[in-house]
């Protein structure tokens, strides 16, 4: 059994949290495939029995590649089983911590012509001291607008990794069966 786990990553916490995913599913006995979608330009999806795709938000979108790689593979996605989480320091408050809950998304979930069949949510990490002096700034004005930490010297990691391990799980106990579309 093979599962393809895709990611889009800004600064390397949804690529962290994928590789925990993949870990998990190794110890289960699945092999997985593991890509960055920036470099992913067509692939075939169907010799994977599940697909899951990560993806960070950097100031209120996703990476292009990530609607692109869905627009390009919309129906090979939808006829199997497919999970996606998004991650955001949003999600460092718990209750903006669910896909129902988080305005980013929940708002790429109406969007998108691919509908999962599991999503999740998980916060990132701020990681003041590795941005670029003006990434440093405009979070940090986001960070003191949303109530979030504002010193510049910290890097703080807000991800859940009891949350992503239920993920890992529920992701594992997905039906490999699903009805084709019409």
């Amino acid at each position: 059994m093979s599962y393809l786990l895709l990611y889009s990553t800004q600064d390397g916490q949804t690529k962290k949290i994928i590789i925990c995913i993949a870990e998990n599913l190794r110890r289960a006995g699945i092999e997985c495939d593991l890509r960055d979608l920036a470099t992913v330009k067509q692939i075939n999806l169907m010799p994977y029995q599940k697909v899951m795709i990560g993806a960070s938000i950097r100031y209120g979108h996703f990476n292009s590649v990530l609607h692109k790689f869905i627009t390009r593979h919309q129906q090979q996605l939808n006829q199997m089983p497919t999970a996606f989480f998004g991650v955001n320091l949003t999600a460092r408050k718990p209750e903006k911590r669910t896909p129902e809950t988080n305005a980013y998304v929940r708002k790429f979930l109406i969007k998108s012509p691919w509908q999962p069949d599991l999503c999740g949510v998980f916060a990132g990490a701020l990681l003041y001291p590795r941005y670029r002096w003006l990434d440093r700034i405009m979070i940090q004005l986001i960070m003191r607008m949303t109530g979030g930490e504002t010193d510049t010297t910290k890097e703080i990691e807000y991800t859940d990794w009891e949350q992503v391990d239920y993920f890992s799980e529920a992701f594992l106990q997905m039906s490999c069966d699903k009805e084709p579309q019409k």
